[in-house]
């Protein structure tokens, strides 16, 4: 392995235990420090204010870095529970000459503007349920009981494209169109009024032309059903949002009244792919939350009975491959890349063993220090990178028992088990130094040259802690590493930016904001060579900013 600019640190304390009082820890660390700070409320600066450059900005990347995430986590005396809660706020770092300006907005979303009058949390949150309004009678208090949960607009997770317009989203039916320039909100758009889904992912897929996929759940008389969306890659008119989106095919639930969580999907060339993980929604008790006080997280669990269901949807034609690939219980929230390569199609994505880290990222655990802190951490299990090989072309003559991947140098499986089933197992996309670091997530590769086809690199963040404190190069061929970090900073996703006329994969640049819980104001922009991964340059904030989820590059002419 590579490391740049690496401190020693002791792994032995990284493997798992195999002590029987310690059969739900997947780690044994000692001594974390705290990062309360990153989950501390701060105020926005809509006004662009001057960075610190240190080191140098390369001069060709002209355009704006922009990130979302919670920035907001307590409304009056009120406080939000869950990681996921806090108010969105959007952040841009515009980029030019080798200079850089940060300004922050938050998000001006029903939510964020309801709360902010009552002075209260009064809009429900994924893990946090708004009590009754006070300023109610008592009766009137008892009949809010009643109310169903209303599907909050506070699109904290991520920037998307559609139609070349950029929009912030969460994973309910709203998004919300925003000015890249100003942060300012420009319109709220309803996935409902185009087509009929419940909600969409964060994290759509795009193709070169612009057309767009993404996926949402209907919840209909006859069971709940996963719905594959299209939009279109152009507007009509100046004016339209979402018009022209359809449902390219919709797929039933294993189980009608407990569909699976997901967070995004996989696209290659010709295929979506869905996969059907065993961490479920109980929507008994998501519609029934309110009346008993509780919040759509307590409505989420992990059923490790369950098989893992890979589901492949041809693009063109809407129809649902009969052939299920089979895995056993696995959880995914981020896939790295798929493609299709001599009659397989290849999924690489970032998967753990245990499904209930998302109901565990709550702020009071977050906050905590000590050995309180340490027994989060070790009751998470890891997320590593993983390959599964789907073979493409199974009919009645393919044998039965015998692993059908003929691939050189795989060692993953894939074998014929029922007339339309195939159970695959994964290869590792890494090596044994990967544990060092404590998994790897938030992955990230050159999207726009190598969505959807062969490629030889990716990036992420090492979790050797609740968020991300390292960054991490991986490199296909060999299964070698390159790391960036530093004690007591927390980088978040990195994104890739190509250079000018790149001509090799990993030509251009690694962008991912660094934050500095241990020290005030000293948030920064870190800017790495992707090639060597080595440090260019940062650029530092005087203001703190909260640890975000997602981002995306914008360029400018």
């Amino acid at each position: 392995m590579d490391t740049v600019k690496h401190q020693k640190r002791n792994t032995s304390a990284l493997k798992k235990s195999r002590s029987a009082k310690n059969i739900n820890h997947y780690t044994n660390v000692r001594g974390l420090p705290s990062i309360e700070k990153i989950v501390s409320s701060v105020e926005d600066t809509p006004r662009p204010i001057s960075t610190q450059i240190i080191g140098t900005i390369p001069e060709w990347i002209n355009g704006n870095f922009l990130r979302n995430g919670p920035g907001k986590f307590e409304i009056g005396n009120h406080k939000f529970n869950h990681w996921f809660d806090g108010m969105a706020l959007l952040h841009q770092f515009k980029i030019s000459n080798g200079q850089v300006t940060y300004k922050s907005r938050f998000l001006s979303s029903d939510s964020y503007q309801t709360n902010k009058e009552h002075n209260r949390i009064a809009i429900s949150e994924f893990g946090t349920v708004t009590m009754p309004d006070p300023c109610k009678n008592v009766f009137q208090r008892f009949l809010s009981r009643f109310e169903s949960h209303k599907p909050t607009d506070n699109a904290n997770v991520s920037f998307v494209t559609y139609k070349g317009d950029y929009y912030v989203s969460t994973e309910t039916n709203i998004m919300h169109k925003v000015d890249p320039e100003t942060l300012e909100t420009t319109e709220k758009v309803d996935w409902s009024k185009f087509i009929a889904v419940n909600g969409a992912t964060a994290h759509p897929h795009t193709e070169p032309d612009g057309t767009t996929y993404n996926m949402g759940n209907s919840y209909t008389s006859k069971g709940s059903y996963y719905n594959i969306i299209q939009v279109p890659p152009t507007k009509k008119t100046e004016d339209e949002t979402l018009e022209g989106a359809s449902v390219l095919c919709s797929i039933p639930s294993v189980d009608k009244t407990k569909p699976s969580y997901y967070h995004s999907f996989a696209m290659s060339e010709n295929y979506v792919v869905f996969i059907e993980q065993p961490i479920k929604l109980d929507l008994l008790k998501i519609v029934t939350g309110k009346l008993r006080g509780k919040s759509i997280s307590d409505s989420i669990f992990w059923d490790p009975k369950l098989n893992t269901i890979f589901h492949l949807i041809h693009k063109h034609s809407g129809k649902v491959s009969s052939i299920k690939y089979l895995a056993k219980p696995l959880s995914t929230f981020h896939q790295i890349n798929a493609f299709e390569e001599d009659g397989f199609l290849i999924i690489d994505l970032c998967a753990s063993d245990d499904g209930q880290a998302i109901t565990n990222y709550n702020i009071q655990n977050m906050r905590k220090s000590g050995e309180a802190l340490d027994e989060v951490y070790n009751t998470l299990s890891r997320a590593f990178p993983r390959r599964f090989v789907l073979p493409l072309n199974v009919d009645r003559d393919t044998p039965y028992n015998q692993n059908l991947i003929t691939r050189p140098n795989s060692i993953a499986t894939s074998v014929r088990i029922a007339k339309n089933k195939v159970f695959c197992t994964h290869e590792d996309l890494h090596g044994e130094d990967l544990h060092e670091y404590g998994g790897l997530e938030f992955p990230q590769i050159n999207y726009h040259k190598f969505n959807t086809h062969p490629y030889r690199y990716f990036y992420g963040c090492g979790f050797r802690h609740l968020v991300g404190d390292t960054l991490i190069k991986m490199d296909l061929c060999g299964k070698r590493m390159k790391v960036w970090e530093h004690p007591g900073q927390y980088p978040s996703e990195p994104v890739f930016v190509p250079s000018p006329n790149a001509t090799e994969e990993d030509d251009g640049v690694i962008m991912s904001v660094v934050i500095t819980p241990d020290e005030d104001k000293s948030t920064f922009l870190l800017v790495l060579d992707a090639k060597t991964f080595e440090e260019l340059g940062r650029a530092v904030v005087p203001v703190n900013i909260p640890y975000g989820f997602h981002g995306t590059f914008s360029a400018t002419a």
